[in-house]
């Protein structure tokens, strides 16, 4: 999987330009070469030891210290192929200018004194971006124009929920923070767009608990993320009804909000393809659905928006990005789900709104420059 491929590049890029260069006796390369192999490999070893990769069941505190370390040295990485990088252009630029090779300027710090700062700089970003992701999102207000929004129907509040991951790491109290602020907002409608929870009905029961006490003028509704799909996917479409929310796969609802019909559709995952179950399927989920009626659409991921947009959806709602969670990281998230990452965005008559979710999986918590958010939607006529 990526994030093991990922470990394991931390692993030997840092290995060969940090502790090899080491002024240092063998024992304690190698023994740092063992603490740097066991903190890259660490989400093979939850995998393998404790209850799997979406969800590890161990306590909080060391999900937090797992991954303050595992950003530390994603941070090193960075900085260390930023020196190389700079190293290497001087090193050009000496090359094509030929003639006398210039004195050597005098380093500001010596090497070890250049190390140290950039260890602390990682670690000091590395505690800020957890801080960050483990923090209760703010309300983002938004307004969306609907061409074929009646008139009676401007003004429409969605609150949207994505990307909660609820798990070891978010656990009842950030929930309940959650719920907190959804409820204050008094939404006529609460959209859930997948990515609700890492772990299976069971172990989750209490930290999902709060999620009761939601309350929405016109209902609480659902649609399913990859996420639902890694650990008992039939325990959870029981569990969420139970918690006050209709969850729509591949299906469709029409509620009737001041006198005018509003169709609500959901589609399931491609995950759900590696379980033999039925993927995302936008022609059933609207079959019998009102052609004259306004159409908004939970789709986890916001790639087939253009096609979407084809079968007549007037407004899709969808997460998954969560941003891109790192500054710089845009442009490459993106491209794995096509060109979408963020914010708003219109495809022929549709408005999508892409947000950067409420929570963060456990495996890799952090967001710098990306902060999460509960989005308060207001739909507009034209």
């Amino acid at each position: 999987m990526f994030i093991h491929l990922m470990g394991g590049v931390v692993f030997i890029y840092l290995a060969a330009r940090l502790l090899l260069p080491l002024r240092a006796g063998w024992k304690i390369k190698a023994a740092l070469a063992a603490l740097l192999l066991f903190i890259t490999q660490q989400h093979f070893i939850n995998r393998m030891a404790f209850g799997g990769l979406a969800s590890p069941e161990i306590p909080p505190f060391l999900l937090l210290a797992q991954g303050w370390c595992f950003l530390l040295l994603v941070l090193l990485l960075v900085f260390t192929l930023l020196r190389d990088l700079v190293c290497i252009i001087g090193w050009l630029a000496r090359k094509i200018r030929g003639g006398a090779k210039p004195a050597a300027p005098q380093p500001a710090f010596s090497s070890g004194r250049r190390q140290a700062i950039m260890v602390t700089l990682a670690a000091g970003t590395a505690f800020w971006g957890l801080r960050e992701a483990v923090g209760v999102p703010e309300v983002r207000n938004v307004e969306m124009l609907v061409p074929r929004l009646p008139k009676a129907l401007d003004g429409l509040s969605i609150v949207q929920i994505s990307d909660m991951h609820v798990s070891p790491l978010l656990q009842s109290v950030w929930v309940d923070a959650l719920v907190d602020r959804v409820n204050a907002l008094k939404p006529d409608l609460i959209l859930f767009t997948g990515d609700m929870v890492d772990g299976s009905p069971a172990a989750r029961a209490a930290d999902v608990a709060p999620l009761r006490r939601l309350r929405a003028n016109y209902g609480i509704w659902g649609s399913v993320g990859n996420h639902e799909y890694y650990s008992n996917f039939p325990g959870w479409m029981k569990a969420f009804p139970a918690l006050g929310m209709r969850m729509l796969l591949n299906q469709h609802a029409v509620l009737h909000i001041q006198e005018h019909p509003l169709v609500l559709a959901g589609v399931t995952d491609v995950a759900a393809e590696r379980l033999g179950l039925p993927g995302p399927d936008l022609p059933a989920a609207l079959q019998g659905a009102p052609e004259d009626a306004v159409r908004v659409l939970m789709e986890h991921r916001p790639a087939n928006a253009p096609a979407n947009a084809r079968r007549g959806i007037d407004v899709q709602l969808s997460g998954h990005t969560h941003g891109g969670q790192i500054l710089g990281l845009n442009a490459l998230v993106a491209q794995f789900n096509g060109g979408y990452l963020y914010g708003r965005y219109t495809a022929d008559a549709l408005s999508m709104y892409v947000t950067s979710g409420a929570g963060v999986w456990n495996g890799f918590p952090v967001r710098l420059g990306v902060p999460s958010e509960i989005p308060r939607i207001i739909l507009r006529s034209a």
